[in-house]
């Protein structure tokens, strides 16, 4: 491979991931995807042996993008919170394909214990970020409770994309009302 080239496979994943985009999970063929790729339907199974395997790799896909959005460590928390949050609402905004990608995860989650998995890792890594902003804003605070806020958030406002800056700058405001009154730390 050379650098900056896809792997098969990626190019595969990421059919997968605009043909999701574009048509549901329900709509999601395989025809379709190696035809997006340039190759034969029958080769398709060298790369990802199963429908379900290529919808993983798209929910691993999605996962990865979603974690461009991690809170830089170096700042303070606050501002982690704010910059992960505008990161978020950026995202919506430039990517939201990615969001009714998510939308369609969560849907088949509920059903196909597969695509559960790698999306409860995924947010449990994102919870446990949250958690830790919201701990150290506030070390006797509602940390859990405020990171399923941030998450619940998110994914509602996918559905309303344009609402996103303004919805999840809110989620920073309370930490900032916290450390006006001194019960946060920096």
């Amino acid at each position: 491979m050379v650098d900056g080239e896809l792997t098969r496979r990626e190019q595969l994943v990421a059919a997968a991931f605009g043909l999701v985009a574009e048509v549901g999970l329900e709509g999601l063929r395989l025809r379709r995807v190696a035809a997006e790729v340039g190759i034969d339907q029958s080769t398709i199974h060298y790369h990802v042996a199963t429908k379900a395997e290529l919808v993983e790799a798209v929910a691993q896909h999605a996962a990865a993008m979603l974690a461009t959005t991690a809170p830089p460590p170096h700042l303070p928390p606050r501002e982690a919170l704010a910059a992960h949050l505008d990161a978020l609402a950026d995202l919506v905004a430039t990517r939201p394909e990615l969001f009714t990608v998510t939308a369609e995860l969560d849907l088949r989650a509920r059903r196909d214990p597969s695509v559960r998995a790698v999306l409860d890792r995924q947010e449990a890594g994102w919870r446990e970020v949250l958690v830790g902003l919201f701990t150290a804003l506030e070390p006797d605070g509602p940390a859990a409770a405020r990171a399923e806020l941030v998450i619940a958030a998110v994914k509602g406002v996918r559905l309303v994309p344009d609402l996103a800056p303004v919805v999840l700058a809110q989620l920073v405001a309370p930490t900032e009302e916290t450390e006006r009154a001194g019960g946060g730390r920096r």
